[in-house]
């Protein structure tokens, strides 16, 4: 299906738009390096010191761990999980900026359309179910129930919890006579029909009505819940139909409300029930989501890795809440997330807590949650019959399992006391059994999380292409000096790393915009982004230090002359004096710097 694609003006208007602090902050602590540059923990692959960077201006990162680089669109994109027109609507939402498309192919205007116009049929059925959750009669009995669970107007306003009417057309009749037709309707799985008559009706009545949004917010579909009563065989809860516009694998409610506040606090809260999360929300967790029901799903997870790092898992505490645990476990392994598991009283959802114990209680047990692996292993010592030899050796199978997945470490030291203490052995002997009959693990590498793989480390710089890097950073950074010396440069002979001499011919022409112009050369482009990154830290840089870096280059050439000459067994007496004379000119412009840099302190 071919795309609509929009303008290069819309595309320009969007980059503008863009704060780059303000972006790349939702998603990792920055903080000031220098007049126009930030730096941070890289969200792109573990550290624990910063190696990332961001030059504002340019409106471009580069990390110098794992090499990721790219701009405002690039950084959604990686973040998102998105391509690039995802990444363009998402950017244009948050900074307000209107779009405009170009020429499409009549088939696929004619399906944008559609697409536009389902979703303009969602959103006003999402009001309309609203207004009748606070202005009609029968709403009474859904009003009470949402007020037994401790869930607050504000809150349900903020939620667009709605109410769907009892009678069989109401969504129907009200909708074709907004000049929407039955089809539509049908589409955006507002009806369903009777199989015998083939008469069309309202597939949501009677019921509480919670909107499923997607993460800009816009309403995909709905589930409704059914408040039961005499004769009412329908099961508890009904959610739209799957459609092109609506999968249910893919919706996490409330992604949209928490994706700013599981940014901030590096973790996600996942809870099963809508009520849970909007009592959760009510008291200030607003980094909580639904996973709407036991089961999840990778594409879930894959918007839970987008939404934060840390994964805590507030599922209720019976068999099924911790089968689905051990569900989600599997479905994350080789992903780049810790899930941990947040300690619920038996028989209690969070939204039931919140009502005991208040937002202090439910803060207090997120606060406690543990490990997944300390959850798996504390199951299994619960779980197990521990009272003889078989039931203890059934236990010692599934945890020689959860132990094969850790290395030496303080917890894993810990978690083997508990299990010693609880089976009543030594340490030594639960160690050795646990060791017994143990298969292959496999390499480190097969057990690295899938998006730490995705990135390694960079190598090492030499000593000479650190030297030249420097030297085109301080020419973006004072392009004054840089243009000219940039123009002088022959640079076959003074820079000796060929990507760095391709950056130099393309910095000879955009050294006032070093990161435009870059088409589709993606080593090219990672290499120029991180001369800008750098660049953009070095407000002090001054004309001696400038001159230093290149003499350098000039040394290095004056070397590079010399070994070629004795190769060649001729004489290097003239050679060696203009080394000697350029080392001078060096030690003159370092002291200078040198001299600078105390003054400025």
């Amino acid at each position: 299906m071919e795309v609509a694609l929009y303008t290069n003006d819309s595309k320009e208007r969007v980059r503008e738009a863009v704060d780059m602090v303000d972006l790349v902050s939702s998603r990792t602590e920055l903080r000031k390096a220098g007049a126009s540059r930030f730096t941070g923990l890289c969200p792109f692959h573990d550290e624990r010191s910063p190696s990332f960077g961001i030059n504002p201006g340019e409106k471009v990162y580069y990390c110098f761990g794992c090499q990721a680089s790219g701009d405002a669109f690039t950084f959604v994109m990686e973040t998102e999980g998105v391509d690039f027109k995802g990444a363009i609507e998402l950017l244009a939402d948050r900074y307000k900026v209107a779009l405009e498309l170009e020429d499409e192919d009549p088939r696929a205007a004619e399906q944008r359309q559609r697409r536009e116009r389902l979703l303009e049929l969602l959103e006003r059925t999402a009001t309309y179910y609203a207004r009748q959750l606070w202005e009609s009669r029968e709403a009474q009995r859904a009003r009470e129930y949402l007020t037994q669970r401790g869930l607050q107007e504000g809150a349900l306003r903020q939620f667009r919890v709605g109410y769907a009417p009892s009678a069989w057309d109401t969504v129907l009749t009200a909708t074709m006579r907004a000049g929407f037709k039955a089809t539509e309707l049908w589409d955006a799985g507002l009806l369903q029909s009777n199989e015998k008559t083939g008469r069309k009706y309202d597939r949501f009545r009677s019921q509480i009505i919670f909107p499923l949004a997607d993460s800009r917010g816009r309403v995909r579909g709905f589930a409704g819940r059914t408040l039961g009563g005499e004769g009412d065989r329908r099961p508890k809860y009904v959610n739209s139909p799957e459609s092109d516009h609506f999968h249910k694998r893919s919706q996490l409610f409330a992604a949209d409300l928490a994706r700013s506040a599981a940014a901030k606090a590096g973790t996600v809260v996942v809870a099963e029930g809508y009520t849970d999360v909007i009592a959760m929300h009510q008291v200030g967790v607003r980094n909580s989501v639904c996973i709407m029901g036991t089961s999840l799903t990778e594409e879930q997870v894959a918007e839970l890795a987008r939404l934060a790092p840390v994964v805590q898992l507030a599922l209720d505490s019976d068999s099924a809440g911790q089968a689905a645990m051990l569900r989600a476990a599997k479905v994350a392994a080789g992903r780049k997330l810790e899930l941990r598991v947040v300690p619920l009283p038996k028989g209690e959802d969070p939204a039931e807590l919140v009502q005991r114990e208040g937002g202090e209680g439910l803060a207090r047990r997120i606060a406690q949650s543990v490990p997944f692996v300390r959850f798996r292993v504390l199951r299994a010592l619960e779980a197990g019959d521990l009272s003889d030899a078989e039931g203890k050796d059934r236990v010692l199978t599934e945890l020689r399992g959860i132990f094969a997945t850790l290395g030496p470490s303080v917890m894993r030291d810990e978690l083997l006391r508990i299990a010693a203490d609880r089976m009543d052995l030594s340490t030594e002997l639960l160690n050795s059994l646990l060791a017994a009959q143990r298969g292959p693990v496999g390499n480190d590498a097969a057990q690295q999380p899938q998006g730490a793989a995705q990135r390694v480390p960079a190598a090492p710089l030499g000593r000479r292409e650190k030297q030249e890097r420097t030297f085109l950073e301080l020419c973006i950074a004072l392009p004054d000096l840089g243009g000219p010396a940039l123009a002088e440069l022959d640079l076959d002979a003074d820079l000796a790393t060929p990507a760095l001499r391709r950056a130099a011919v393309h910095l000879r022409e955009h050294l006032s915009a070093p990161t435009e112009a870059l088409d589709e050369d993606e080593q090219l482009t990672a290499l120029v982004r991180a001369l800008a990154v750098r660049a953009a830290g070095m407000e002090h840089a001054s004309a001696a230090q400038f001159r230093a870096e290149r003499l350098q280059l000039q040394l290095h050439r004056i070397e590079r002359d010399i070994a070629a000459a004795r190769a060649r067994d001729e004489p290097v007496t003239e050679l060696a004096q203009r080394r000697s004379a350029t080392q001078a000119q060096i030690g003159r412009a370092m002291e200078q710097v040198m001299e600078e840099g105390t003054n400025r302190d």
